[in-house]
This record gives structure tokens, C-alpha cells and sequence, in this order.
């Protein structure tokens, strides 16, 4: 019988779809522009709904919002912060056993939650 695998990609719409290629890039060193493929590294995924008024995504607008698990939280903030991008750091984010978080947006103003695992969480 099948069964889901994993995640096979995330899809969305944006004005100017080659700026927000540029800036993925150049704020996360990620590939997304041309069908580029990124063979992420193994480690926990969440797919999980939350409630229709959840104020978590910021914008009520938002349907989603994407995390994408980072290594050194605090020197990706360091170079987001200094290429311009806003980010928002509440140390009472985080919890021991589930992690250190930092919020931002991309240009098309997706919510990105930025999620550096605790150490020993399974990769």
C-alpha cells in the first residue's frame, strides 16, 4: 500500500518570482530559481495545521508558513541582519527540547520561521 515519503516541494506565487530567487540565495544560500532541486539534509519535518485565527503566521492574510531547519541560528540572524533583512528573535521561543527560533519574510512576504533543532535531535 502507499504512503507519503516526505515533502516534495513547496509552491507559491510571488510578483517578481526572479527577486525572490535572488534574495533566497543571497540571505539563506538556497537555490530555488530554474527547478533547481535541493537535496536537504535528513532531520525532523512538522506538517501541522493550526487553528483558522492563529495570530503564529503574523498576517491573518498568511494560509501558511514555512520552517526551514538552520544550523547556527545566531550567525544566520548575524548575516540577515547585516543584508538588510528584518528579523524578529524572542528568546522565549525557544525551548530546550525543541529548539532555538527566529522570524522572517521573504520578499513576497511569506512567513519563514527559522528553526535551529537542540543539539543531538535526530538529522
Amino acid at each position: 500500500m502507499g504512503h507519503v515519503l516526505g515533502v516534495g516541494g513547496v509552491f507559491f506565487r510571488a510578483a517578481d518570482p526572479d527577486a525572490v530567487i535572488a534574495w533566497y540565495k543571497d540571505n539563506l544560500d538556497l537555490d530555488i530559481g530554474g527547478g533547481a532541486v535541493w537535496m536537504q539534509e535528513a532531520g525532523p519535518t512538522v506538517y501541522a495545521p493550526f487553528e483558522a485565527d492563529t495570530d503564529y503566521f503574523g498576517d491573518a492574510g498568511r494560509q501558511f508558513m514555512v520552517n526551514l531547519r538552520v544550523r547556527d541560528l545566531d550567525g544566520l540572524v548575524k548575516k540577515l541582519t547585516a543584508n538588510g533583512v528584518p528579523v524578529r528573535r524572542d528568546p522565549a521561543w525557544d525551548s530546550p527540547g525543541v529548539g532555538r527560533f527566529a522570524r522572517i519574510h521573504d520578499p513576497a512576504g511569506t512567513p519563514i520561521e527559522l528553526w535551529e533543532p537542540p543539539p543531538g535531535a535526530a538529522r
